[in-house]
């Protein structure tokens, strides 16, 4: 299930956005909104093979060159910059996500210690909220314990069933993960750790049926669910889609699914892309990086201190995700000064000639950014999803639109 590698060396400055005018913008008035949301790599390495990840399996390699571990010294310096630029910016509140590869392989003390450095360095009157995204197979009560000992939310990566977790989320030998996972979602969801639980993050397979796959999901009962769309440009598309061709694959799934989840008698859990979209329809701004036109607030710190955009950009090309600015020497402040992040955070004057003529541009903001990439033209073009993110936008404001209508009618 793995996109195409690019071959070669990394994209042309002169692709978009690499070509931007920053200082051009704060010329005319524009100004970067501050980060809220930072990704620490605390372990570069995983347990699992999933022959879908954007960093072991596709175009960008870097983790080989990155330590296993991010050193005490690397968290301490990240730490002082999330409080400078915390203070610097006047925020009353950010979140600290522990990503890696798998951040379990950090260890107990290792995380302990992260987290407490996070949370001295900032200003005890701000709120400092902590998320660990995990493939739970390491989960067990020694880690469930220190997170609520720490206050350490859990999120987990299964998608569906076992027979759709074990097509793609293996181990090395090629053996499925799904009953691993399973007992790791068993023990975070008991009475005890439940609280901890902050939901379950699935990419789409089209050959697991949604419905299915919804509902195995809900078995845990998560408090949210967001399905992710397999990482691909239009370089090398996802698989089963033809950016050129009028089917709508993904598109298709969603839909399926949007109607069981929207169609329940009451709320059974909260699906983060079809919730996004309904906020946006009802006017109000996106909170999530995959749609919309708001600015992305999101840095990463890699295991060597290294200050990257969203590490889903390693999908497009080698070293696409990068900034050449290190947390030991440069402020979050400078990072938001790169032309790449400046980029995300322009709205609808970011978007391709295609896109801005486009009846969904606000909901849809162009798509997730990853997949805009063409070798060439850089991230200047629609997604290579496009298609499939129309039919599902204009299908949920469709449903919603008939509903108001017979909401108007008194039925």
């Amino acid at each position: 299930m793995a996109i195409g590698v690019q071959s070669g060396p990394p994209a042309d400055t002169s692709e978009w956005p690499l070509n931007l005018d920053v200082k051009g913008l704060l010329e005319i008035g524009w100004r970067p909104t501050p980060f809220r949301q930072f990704i620490l790599k605390i372990h570069s390495r995983c347990n699992l093979a999933c022959d879908y990840c954007y960093v072991y399996e596709m175009a960008d390699q870097s983790w080989r060159r990155q330590p296993r571990r991010m050193a005490r010294e690397t968290i301490d310096a990240a730490a002082l910059r999330i409080a400078e630029h915390v203070h610097d910016n006047g925020l009353s509140q950010v979140e600290v996500i522990l990503h890696g590869g798998e951040p379990l392989l950090a260890g107990a003390d290792h995380i302990r210690y992260a987290v407490t450095a996070l949370r001295a360095a900032v200003d005890p009157a701000v709120d400092v909220s902590v998320l660990l995204q995990t493939n739970g197979v390491l989960l067990d009560t020694v880690f469930l314990d220190l997170f609520d000992a720490l206050d350490v939310s859990v999120g987990v990566s299964v998608d569906g069933d076992a027979e759709s977790h074990d097509r793609h989320r293996v181990r090395a030998n090629g053996t499925g993960s799904y009953a691993a996972v399973r007992t790791g979602l068993e023990k975070l969801t008991s009475p005890r750790y439940r609280h901890l639980f902050n939901g379950v993050l699935s990419t789409i397979d089209l050959r697991g049926d949604p419905v299915t796959t919804y509902e195995s999901l809900l078995q845990f009962a998560p408090p949210t669910m967001d399905f992710l769309l397999p990482h691909g440009n239009w370089d090398f598309p996802p698989p089963g889609l033809s950016p050129h061709g009028a089917a709508t694959p993904y598109a298709d799934w969603l839909v399926a699914l949007f109607d069981r989840w929207y169609g329940a008698r009451k709320q059974e859990t909260h699906v983060r892309l079809f919730s996004e979209i309904i906020r946006m329809l009802l006017g109000q701004a996106s909170r999530t990086e995959a749609i919309g036109l708001s600015p992305v607030t999101v840095v990463v710190v890699e295991t060597d201190g290294s200050l990257e955009q969203v590490d889903s950009l390693k999908a497009a090309y080698e070293g696409a995700a990068d900034t050449a600015m290190h947390v030991a020497r440069d402020a979050f402040d400078a990072a938001l000064l790169h032309p790449a992040i400046a980029a995300r955070q322009l709205g609808s004057r970011a978007l391709s000639a295609e896109c801005t003529g486009c009846d969904v541009k606000r909901i849809c903001g162009g798509g997730l950014y990853p997949h805009r990439y063409r070798s060439g033209r850089g991230f200047l073009n629609a997604s290579v999803y496009c298609r499939d993110l129309f039919r599902l936008i204009t299908h949920i404001h469709r449903t919603l639109a008939n509903d108001v209508a017979m909401l108007r009618k008194g039925s």
